[in-house]
């Protein structure tokens, strides 16, 4: 069987050169690749706002965590709890969201290197 790396290198000589450099801009990304595509395109606007909800978050939740650990009431500590799982669940929420965008793009990364690819085999069978 073929490795990816030579199934690749054909594909490479199959496209022309403007192809070529797409095919390899849709390579694999590293995680900071990953997280700065996400402050790219038509949705950026939601990805600083869920930033920025998620540092307000953080401190509602430090806030809460440091009232707990100074209450001394059993109402209190319940309160100040609560409001601790709450806000620690709704920063864990917006990080699971921004994985799940960064999962979506590097499957749409991944369908425009097949559909290149398909189009590469096409172009070549009808010659």
């Amino acid at each position: 069987m073929d490795k990816p790396e030579d199934i690749d290198k054909l594909i490479k000589e199959t496209l022309t050169q403007e192809e070529a450099k797409f095919y390899e801009e849709l390579d694999e990304q590293n995680v900071f690749q990953m997280i700065s595509g996400l402050f790219q395109g038509k949705n950026k606007w939601i990805m600083i706002l869920m930033n920025f909800m998620t540092l307000i978050f953080f401190g509602l939740f430090i806030y809460c965590m440091i009232q707990f650990f100074e209450s001394e009431a059993t109402k209190d500590l319940i309160q100040w709890g609560v409001g601790t799982l709450i806000f620690l669940l709704g920063v864990s929420m917006l990080k699971i969201f921004a994985w799940m965008q960064m999962d979506k793009n590097a499957l749409l990364r991944e369908i425009k290197r097949l559909e290149l690819q398909v189009s590469s085999l096409s172009g070549k069978i009808s010659e």
